[in-house]
């Protein structure tokens, strides 16, 4: 049976005084837990993931990026592959082995008679792929300031079961004074025949007191060989401070003349008198 009640003092809490103080309790219990979860921390730890070579330490969360109201930060124009440099190395003595690049370049040039050539390169040379040399050389022989700019030759770029009127070997500077034919060099690049060789010493290092960037020198050596083959002998310095024919032996030396890579200055076709200097060669 129900028990009864007898006085005021035992009748039964009104609900509007319970819900309040239940109400009370709960917010309390709430308050406590998160000033216990603020002492204990309150921020993500950092990510164990983070790449380490940043200069600068990612904030928690961000990922690396800028806040969304921040501006992004200028972005650095991307760097062509061939600029991309590892140092070549290479042997003195190669192995007089080759590996040709496979594939067709674009005809290079709008008019004149069409010459095929393949490209090549010695094993043992390292920090330049045999890829990366042959685009450098179609890259400078099909700048309009080269000989397809000229008008008279068109160029094209061949794998090696093609037909090809001339190959330009990347070699070693032995391997360069057997295909150059001419005793012991060891220092120049030449043009034999149909063949065009590049020493991979040069390529590597240009020549010194040059006065331009080493990709400067990399264009003049593949335009001077290549311009033999085209039938173009050597020339001289017009003037101190005029820019050097292409066809003068600018590894030797400028004779007061300033590096120029290309046959066409201006548009024009850049020649002067014939000749050559009897400059020594380094050994």
């Amino acid at each position: 049976m129900p028990a009864r009640r007898t006085g005021p003092e035992q009748r039964p809490v009104s609900r509007r005084l319970l819900l309040p103080a239940v109400g009370a309790v709960v917010i309390g219990l709430v308050v406590a837990l998160l000033g216990l979860a603020g002492e204990a921390g309150g921020k993500p730890e950092p990510s164990t993931t983070r790449t380490t070579n940043s200069p600068v330490p990612d904030e928690p969360g961000t990922a690396g990026q800028p806040p969304a109201s921040a501006p992004a930060p200028p972005q650095s124009p991307p760097v062509p592959e061939t600029a991309i440099t590892a140092p070549v190395t290479y042997p003195e003595a190669g192995p007089r082995t080759w590996q040709t690049v496979g594939g067709r370049s674009p005809v290079l040039g709008r008019a004149g008679q069409l010459l095929r050539f393949r490209v090549a390169v010695e094993n043992g040379i390292t920090g330049i792929t045999p890829d990366a040399f042959a685009d450098a050389v179609v890259s400078t022989l099909g700048d309009p300031r080269s000989w397809t700019g000229t008008g008279q030759r068109r160029l094209q770029r061949v794998g090696p079961t093609e037909a090809a009127a001339f190959t330009v070997y990347l070699a070693t500077p032995a391997t360069r004074d057997r295909l150059c034919d001419d005793g012991y060099d060891r220092y120049t690049s030449c043009r034999n025949g149909n063949q065009v060789v590049v020493n991979v010493a040069r390529w590597a290092h240009g020549v010194p007191d040059y006065g331009a960037p080493l990709a400067t020198y990399q264009q003049y050596v593949i335009n001077h060989e290549v311009g033999h083959r085209l039938g173009q002998g050597h020339q001289l310095c017009p003037a101190p401070g005029k820019p050097a024919p292409v066809m003068q032996q600018q590894t030797l030396s400028l004779h007061r003349c300033t590096p120029n890579p290309y046959p066409l200055l201006n548009g024009k076709f850049y020649a002067t008198h014939s000749g050559h200097y009897n400059d020594p060669i380094p050994h």
